[in-house]
């Protein structure tokens, strides 16, 4: 099943597309990756999920990605006596210890991190910034704070302080449980919520190893301060706007996300654009103009991907959201400006073989019109470096591994399939050409690039590029 796009679509899924036939539907509909959110469902339904994937891999010909999402820490009041209270701007508010229920003059915050770092004049956000409030005092168990931006307000609703790095692992215990429970089951990518600094990728790093690729959700302030040490110690990022507009001025989120993706693109590394992308397709058919616009900027921008987060978890649409999503990219990549952007914006290369031999690829599918470029990965890392370049011929990746085939799926332009490792240059050759001609990309006379390394089968040794002619 051949994708004729190079940007990929990761939906997630949830009571809307659990079942089997709903994934194969999606799958068919466009959907390279699905996203697990632990924030909600139990264990039993994601698994019952990830089982419903590897059945319809199985059938479909190409292997899919799962992304596990970690909840993370999340900041919430506590519980209110009434079912809501208004707050009324330019009133006092109180945050504290106390867990009773809260009314218009108070209710229980229970993080006592919050307590210690905030200060007279920063800001707390409740309700996705709703409600604003200023703090006054600071103590060590309550906050007074001054409201700003008033109106209703109801129990377990969420906190965002953007003003400060908060003293908080980016793990819970939750999160700890559900990385061991995804990992066990397999997933391809954790994605790892709150982050704030390089050393919340290490913390994750330690726990899954090589099990899976880490992706860094960029949802606070303070992660875009150390954007290059966190893209230095992921795997791949996702621009989670949702979250980084609560805490940011919504005109700074269009430019930091041309920033991080065009970083990602430098160094390598997947980068995934999400939140509120088709969101009017959870209850309608069609998306908004200003929705489609969206989608197709951060296609234009070079992103690998594009998420869809409630349009095919709760919406009444996921599978017509997807081929939406499908078919916008699918025009965007049509326009010839779409080329003229990526062309534009050179990454710098590293002094090794493989960024060499890279550029050298990019330049041939010029030169040639390439049917294809085609390279032999144990790890990924090869295929990686190959879509970095955003190469106007597609990218078939062989691979030993299953596990990194379906890690592969996230990446820009690369179709991954499985097979045992070759041991000579001219099965090397042999099997490229005949694989791209049984998947579609290449016909008989057409000609294919290669990129391997040597010897066979030793992760980091890329060294050599093949033209071969399709017979």
């Amino acid at each position: 099943m051949r994708r004729q796009r190079y940007a990929k679509i990761v939906a997630t899924l949830g009571p809307a597309s659990s079942d089997r036939e709903r994934v194969a539907e999606l799958v068919a509909a466009g959907v390279d990756l699905f996203r697990l959110n632990f924030s909600h469902g139990s264990h039993p339904e994601h698994c019952a999920r990830i089982a419903a994937i590897r059945e319809v891999e199985a059938h479909a010909d190409r292997p899919l990605g799962v992304l596990l999402d970690l909840q993370g820490p999340k900041l919430r009041v506590g519980e209110v006596a009434e079912d809501t209270v208004r707050l009324e701007p330019g009133s006092r508010f109180n945050l504290d210890a106390d867990p009773a229920p809260g009314d218009a003059r108070r209710v229980q915050l229970p993080h006592p991190e919050v307590y210690a770092v905030l200060r007279p004049g920063m800001e707390l956000l409740i309700d996705d910034g709703r409600l604003r409030l200023r703090v006054i005092e600071s103590r060590s168990d309550v906050l007074i704070t001054e409201v700003l931006i008033g109106g209703p307000l109801s129990a377990h609703k969420g906190v965002n302080v953007p003003d400060v790095v908060l003293p908080l692992s980016a793990l819970t215990d939750k999160d700890r449980a559900d990385l061991a429970f995804g990992l066990e089951l397999g997933v391809d990518w954790v994605a790892a919520s709150f982050v704030q600094r390089a050393t919340d990728i290490d913390e994750l790093r330690t726990l899954v190893g090589t099990r899976a690729g880490l992706m860094a959700k960029l949802e606070k302030p303070a992660a875009i301060d150390h954007l290059e040490a966190i893209i230095e110690r992921a795997d791949g990022l996702m621009v989670a706007r949702g979250d980084l507009g609560v805490e940011l001025p919504p005109e700074r989120v269009p430019s930091i996300q041309k920033r991080v993706v065009r970083e990602c693109r430098d160094a390598g590394k997947p980068v995934v654009v999400a939140t509120q992308m088709l969101e009017s397709m959870i209850g309608a058919p069609l998306p908004t103009r200003a929705e489609a616009s969206d989608v197709a900027t951060a296609v234009y921008d070079g992103a690998d991907a594009v998420m869809l987060s409630g349009e095919t978890a709760v919406g009444a649409f996921p599978v017509a959201a997807v081929r939406m999503m499908d078919r916008i990219i699918t025009e965007v990549e049509r326009d010839p400006h779409y080329r003229k952007l990526l062309d534009a914006h050179h990454p710098d290369h590293r002094s090794n073989a493989a960024d060499a031999i890279c550029d050298g690829l990019s330049h041939a599918a010029d030169t040639l019109s390439l049917a294809a470029i085609v390279t032999y990965t144990q790890s990924g890392f090869s295929s990686l470096r190959a879509a970095r370049e955003r190469p106007k011929a597609p990218i078939l990746s062989l691979t030993p591994s299953v596990a990194t085939a379906r890690r592969l799926a996230l990446a820009w332009g690369v179709h991954a399939v499985t097979g045992a490792d070759v041991t000579g240059v001219q099965e090397m050759v042999d099997r490229a050409c005949e694989t791209a001609r049984q998947h579609g990309y290449a016909a008989p006379d057409a000609h294919i690039a290669i990129m391997a390394g040597m010897p066979f089968g030793v992760p980091g040794t890329t060294n050599l590029l093949r033209i071969a002619k399709v017979a």
